[in-house]
């Protein structure tokens, strides 16, 4: 099933998701149903929060970047209660999109290293350590978790900026080849 994508102004992209029990009904085909509507959408990554649902999970697949970082070939996860541990090294910006906010690409700084606990979908527990594209992924993923999107990481005059996009966003009149959830409409 490929769900729409909640975009700018639904107030649960500002909401700090909650954790996923172990009994959670039918998490395999959640996983399974995100990794759909990401590939649909275009995406490397999709938060919970961004198909109308406040838990905290989120999927990855940035084996697209394989070819500059060889390590990510066949990178696939979902990532159930994520933690992040630690953030290191340099911080280090890049040009960055969001399913949430059609149209607006922006420069990032992000650590360029992290370490992270979670577990799986069979509630296995890991804690791994990334670099490069899949930690901004993930750090990018993460912030869904905790209610912050890529704008909350610019400049007040970038910020103020945007505003006229992000409240064209807000009523739907953006062009995405992937179908909205527009704030406060069923």
């Amino acid at each position: 099933m490929i769900y729409p994508i909640t975009v700018y102004g639904d107030p649960v992209l500002r909401k700090i998701s909650e954790p996923i029990e172990k009994d959670y009904k039918e998490l395999e085909v959640l996983v399974e149903n995100m990794f759909e509507t990401m590939y649909h959408s275009d995406g490397v990554g999709l938060a919970a929060p961004q198909i109308g649902k406040a838990i905290r999970i989120f999927v990855i697949d940035a084996s697209s970047a394989a070819e500059e970082e060889p390590e990510l070939e066949n990178f696939k996860k979902a990532f159930i209660n994520p933690e992040i541990l630690e953030r290191s090294g340099d911080p280090w910006i890049m040009n960055e999109g969001c399913l949430s906010l059609p149209e607006i690409r922006e420069d990032v700084s992000r650590p360029e290293k992290i370490k992270i606990k979670y577990v799986d979908e069979n509630f296995n527990e890991y804690i791994e350590e990334y670099g490069g594209f899949a930690a901004r992924v993930i750090q990018h993923e993460y912030d869904h978790l905790e209610g912050i999107l890529l704008t909350d990481h610019l400049n007040p005059l970038k910020k103020r900026l945007l505003k006229g996009k992000l409240s064209a966003i807000t009523k739907g009149k953006v062009n995405t080849s992937y179908r909205i959830r527009i704030p406060g409409k069923k």
